[in-house]
């Protein structure tokens, strides 16, 4: 479906996804988890997520190429240090850690549809296609970076 390619923005998706998990939650709101434990995962999980975000979009910003993902022929350099070396998306690796955590917060089992309708979602409609203009761009150095790390972790 490339009508929906490059469209919507990811952390617009995380946030509509978290919207969604919040409406939810409502629907069936017991987890059985202690509380401080839970909210321990909680802080784990979003630190984590916050961490991945941070450093994925630190190195893209010293690299000096695009941070918009709307926008991946505008990339100019092939980012593979840093966060890169342990995923090609640390920054949706971010946003799913996020979710994660919000599920958890939430403290209902329908929630956790959440991050891996996001997952799915962003592989399909932003990953995929954004894989493809890099293929384009950079050729074989992009195919050995993509063998070598993986796409998530």
């Amino acid at each position: 479906m490339k009508l929906l390619e490059h469209k919507i923005p990811p952390p617009m998706v995380a946030g509509l996804v978290g919207l969604a998990m919040w409406g939810v939650s409502s629907l069936q709101p017991l987890f059985p988890l202690d509380l401080r434990y839970r909210q321990f995962v909680v802080v784990v999980l979003g630190v984590a997520g916050i961490t991945f975000d941070f450093l994925g979009l630190l190195v893209f910003l010293r690299s000096k190429t695009t941070i918009n993902p709307m926008t991946p022929h505008k990339t100019s350099t092939l980012v593979t240090g840093g966060i890169y070396r342990i995923t090609r998306n640390p920054m949706y690796v971010g946003l799913a850690l996020l979710l994660t955590a919000w599920a958890i917060h939430l403290d209902s089992l329908r929630t956790f549809l959440g991050p891996p309708l996001f997952i799915l979602y962003i592989g399909q409609f932003q990953i995929q296609p954004e894989e493809k203009v890099l293929k384009r761009i950079f050729g074989e150095e992009y195919a050995m970076y993509a063998a070598r790390v993986r796409r998530w972790l």
